[in-house]
């Protein structure tokens, strides 16, 4: 694995290496004539091969626009690989509209198109693979492991299970005392990561100094290339556990706790030792492509589709009773994290309260509200939050912020649901499992994630349209 200033000299060598040798593959005669003669809208181009002065200013300008539009990728922090190929990808794509820009308006040397195209959809396999491959730890160099809590009584508790390779720890209530390895507390109120017999004579001299507060974790994650944390909270909070646990999820990075916390977290084996393995990323990152796109695809589709029905559902309500079109609501999202779900409003504005009920039981809901809730037409505009990525077309439900405190005191395992994106619809939705019943709720949300494919999720959608029909029906009907 290529780390520091090797990794920026490593990175910038190969891409400069890389587009040369893709400018010097896409000119070849063979390529062209295969390129000009069987791919679509290309086919009547004809062959152009570059020669002397004309090669060297299109390998230059290709260098130089791609090297360039990749600057972002040289620093060396850790990434999830679905992440690096994405950025990576975008980057090079941004690189060819800049060449082709520069074409276009003849400001420089013109590539031809063939050549142009070739280059950049060569680039968008190869960099990507090769950044993958370049952040790779071979399976014989020890992880980097980081401690990070802020409970020194459980940073005891967990030390003698922390691995050999652990740098530090991050702690804002220990001070700067170093963490000795004894099997009893330091004189000097250090945390004790704890001595065996059977470790290497290595470990027997060593110290695991305080590298400083919680604020400076996605830092260190990149400036110490860390590999693993391992969470020692007082409390398994919104904000500084699932923070974290955000944080190493966005940089790639693995995740363990203590195992009394595996009730709070996606557990990756149902083996119970002192640490647990957190779950990260329950889901394959193909399965993510797919339903990130068929996101899109649903939501594009959607929004384009029922415009002129929304259009007529926000001159209803406001006809129907005074107050907004739209009703908001902060709900939580992945990792504890909050966002803004809109609504057609449905109930007369006020303050509501954070229990859940029936429909039936509430008197605040407009006559528009009814028919709205009944037919789910006041979800439509959670198409946008889907669009946007802040939502998925399938998951578990988006929860009230207020509404899920209630909700933790019935189900402790609620937080649960935290590891994925929520949902427009999902299997407790269509099994109509509602926040009324939280366990049931929750034991439907987790089979989802455990089984999730992207034919899983056609099947959710299926079903849900199937019951939106039907429910369409059933009001015209009467």
């Amino acid at each position: 694995m290529v780390t520091g200033w090797q990794y920026r000299a490593v990175s910038v060598l190969s891409v400069i290496s890389l587009t040369a040798g893709a400018v010097l593959v896409a000119n070849q005669p063979l390529t062209q004539w295969v390129f000009t003669t069987y791919v679509p809208l290309f086919n009547r181009l004809e062959v152009t091969v570059l020669t002397g002065e004309s090669l060297y200013w299109a390998i230059a300008l290709t260098v130089l626009a791609v090297a360039g539009s990749l600057v972002p990728l040289y620093k060396p922090q850790p990434r999830r690989v679905l992440d690096t190929v994405f950025l990576a990808q975008k980057r090079v794509l941004v690189g060819g509209l800049a060449l082709a820009t520069l074409g276009y308006f003849k400001w420089s040397h013109r590539l031809p198109r063939a050549t142009l195209v070739m280059t950049i959809g060569t680039l968008a396999v190869v960099i990507p693979a090769w950044f993958v491959w370049i952040r790779r730890r071979p399976p014989s160099e020890p992880g980097r492991t980081l401690v990070v809590g802020d409970d020194p009584a459980q940073i005891r508790q967990i030390a003698p299970s922390v691995p050999v390779s652990a740098l530090g720890y991050l702690c804002p209530s220990i001070g700067t005392s170093a963490v000795r390895e004894s099997s009893e507390p330091a004189a000097d109120g250090g945390i004790i990561v704890g001595d065996d017999a059977d470790l290497d004579s290595q470990r027997s001299a060593s110290t695991l100094p305080h590298l400083g507060g919680l604020s400076r974790l996605r830092d260190l994650l990149v400036d110490y290339d860390v590999d693993t944390v391992v969470l020692a909270f007082r409390h398994a909070d919104r904000a500084e556990f699932f923070g974290a646990l955000n944080a190493c999820h966005e940089q790639g990075v693995d995740a363990k706790v203590h195992r009394e916390y595996a009730n709070s977290v996606l557990v990756s084996t149902d083996e119970m030792n002192e640490l647990v393995d957190v779950d990260l990323e329950p889901w394959d990152p193909l399965d993510h492509l797919f339903k990130r796109v068929f996101d899109v695809v649903f939501a594009s589709v959607g929004l384009a589709a029922l415009a002129p029905l929304m259009l007529g559902i926000a001159t209803v309500i406001k006809l129907d009773s005074p107050g907004p079109v739209l009703y908001s609501q902060e709900r939580t999202s992945g990792f504890g994290d909050t966002f803004v779900v809109y609504k057609f409003r449905t109930m007369v504005p006020e303050e509501g309260s954070a229990v859940p009920t029936e429909d039936h039981e509430n008197d605040r809901i407009t006559h528009a509200g009814q028919v709205l809730r009944k037919t789910h037409l006041d979800e439509l505009p959670q198409l946008w939050s889907i669009l946007v990525g802040q939502m998925s077309v399938v998951g578990p439900r988006a929860a009230w912020v207020n509404e899920e405190q209630l909700l933790e005191q019935d189900t402790p395992t609620w937080r649960k649901r935290w590891f994925v994106k929520p949902g427009l619809t999902g299997l407790a939705q269509i099994n109509d499992a509602k926040s009324t019943d939280p366990s049931t709720k929750l034991q439907y949300d987790l089979e989802y994630i455990r089984q999730q494919t992207i034919w899983f999720d056609v099947k959710i959608v299926v079903r849900q349209l199937w019951n939106v029909f039907g429910d369409v029906y059933e009001v015209v009907r009467r």
